[in-house]
């Protein structure tokens, strides 16, 4: 399988990565290494595969495992479909606004430096949407926030998206709707709260080196900070998805990578001053020092649920407003819960083509066994039948570069020879036809 334009960016024969590696050992995060290592491991045979076998032809397909990690850029787009889809069906139905808040320029490098505070930071922005509703209205709405990091051209620009409710439950189960933002009110709110919050957890020596940056953040920002939540008509499918394209994603799609030739590397961006579609061209270090500062901390949450949201009291809010809906005949929630879509399944709705079809005879592959990954050495996990394992221990064989001795290899041809001469039977009115 050919690379795609990331992975020969930081992997091929130059070795960009392993030299950035080895320049700025010691300053690179351990989960950066580790995410990084996942996404260069991602699809190699040589950490374990499936084996799939046409139940027609016999073609054998080898399917290798994937890293699932969050800097790969093939692992994350089906998992942010996936994400949306299954949310799309779990939220309730009624209009939801996209709130965006941001923050001072100056202050951006604040928190690049100071990592542990990106939690509270997306907590703070939730609790002051939280709380107008809470305070002026009398309600719990719901609330899905994700944390974004990156600009457009890969800059660090920490900034929260909340997919609100425009209204939210009182305490007898009871929906309220409203379809009021106050811009002027949060701006300011949002402003006190971060510089406070850098304030708060930082010590006196950090305090110092960043107390000119809260100065200059106030006085250049006398309305406040940014906040952004246009008028939608409830469009909840597309909202989700843009959360999802930014958040669950790595910091740049591979599409946005115009060229590659070597030492530099260009990449399209969106230039939101005037609106323009621009490129720009940066040396590969300096390309890959913007790429990794994106990656979270282990473990650490990008999209977090409140209110009527929270995974704590989810249930417990949709039976309320059940209840509720069926007393006064007004339907707000009517989700269904989906389960999780297999790979081929997602396939097959992308392309059209269901994956698990042989294209040479239209018939079906069937799962025969795998091979994991332990202690460093490849061994089977699973195997259905004496063929199957036969076939597993060969494909271990040529994925590992082993060569086996002449006399194991004419017995497996002898052992081949005959079972392909072994005819197609039928058992209880099914056809047999698996023999390799």
């Amino acid at each position: 399988m050919e690379p795609n334009i990331l992975k020969r960016i930081l992997f091929d024969e130059r070795g960009h990565w392993d030299e950035f590696v080895r320049k700025h050992q010691g300053k690179i995060r351990v989960n950066v290494l580790k995410e990084v290592a996942k996404f260069r491991d991602c699809g190699n045979p040589k950490n374990g595969f499936k084996l799939l076998v046409c139940e027609g032809c016999h073609d054998l397909r080898l399917v290798p495992y994937r890293c699932k990690g969050r800097f790969c850029t093939t692992c994350s787009c089906g998992e942010t479909e996936e994400w949306s889809r299954l949310l799309e069906e779990e939220v309730f139905q009624v209009n939801h606004r996209h709130v965006v808040m941001t923050i001072d320029e100056g202050l951006r490098d604040v928190f690049l430096k100071h990592r542990c505070l990106l939690k509270e930071f997306m907590d703070e922005a939730v609790r002051i949407v939280k709380e107008f509703f809470e305070k002026k209205h009398k309600v719990t709405p719901g609330i899905i926030a994700g944390l974004h990091t990156f600009g457009s051209r890969l800059n660090f620009n920490p900034h929260v998206h909340m997919l609100v409710t425009m209204g939210g439950m009182k305490q007898d189960g009871e929906w309220k709707t409203y379809d009021f933002v106050p811009f002027e009110m949060l701006r300011k709110q949002w402003q006190t709260v971060v510089l406070k919050l850098i304030r708060q957890n930082l010590n006196d020596r950090d305090k110092k080196q960043v107390q000119a940056r809260l100065q200059k953040a106030y006085s250049n920002n006398g309305e406040g900070f940014y906040v952004h939540a246009p008028k939608q008509k409830g469009n909840v499918k597309a909202q989700l998805g843009y959360m999802g394209r930014y958040i669950k994603r790595p910091a740049i799609a591979v599409s946005r990578i115009v060229d590659y030739d070597g030492e530099y590397v260009e990449f399209r961006y969106h230039d939101k001053t005037d609106g323009q579609e621009k490129t720009e061209r940066i040396a590969v270090e300096a390309f890959i020092a913007r790429l990794i500062r994106h990656i979270p901390d282990e473990h650490f949450k990008t999209i977090r649920y409140y209110g009527v949201y929270s995974r704590r009291t989810k249930a417990l809010c949709r039976k309320l407003v059940g209840v509720w809906q069926e007393h006064a005949r007004k339907w707000i929630v009517r989700a269904k819960r989906l389960l999780r879509r297999t790979w081929n399944q997602r396939q097959k709705e992308k392309t059209g083509r269901d994956p698990m079809t042989c294209v040479k005879c239209g018939c079906y592959y069937e799962y025969k066994g795998e091979v994991c990954l332990e202690e460093g050495q490849l061994k089977i996990k699973v195997a259905l039948c004496a063929n199957s394992k036969a076939v597993l221990e060969r494909m271990i064989r040529d994925v590992a570069g082993v060569q086996e001795p002449k006399e194991t290899r004419e017995k497996e041809e002898t052992r081949n020879r005959t079972a392909k001469q072994v005819p197609t039977r039928e058992i209880g009115g099914e056809l047999y036809l698996f023999a390799m």
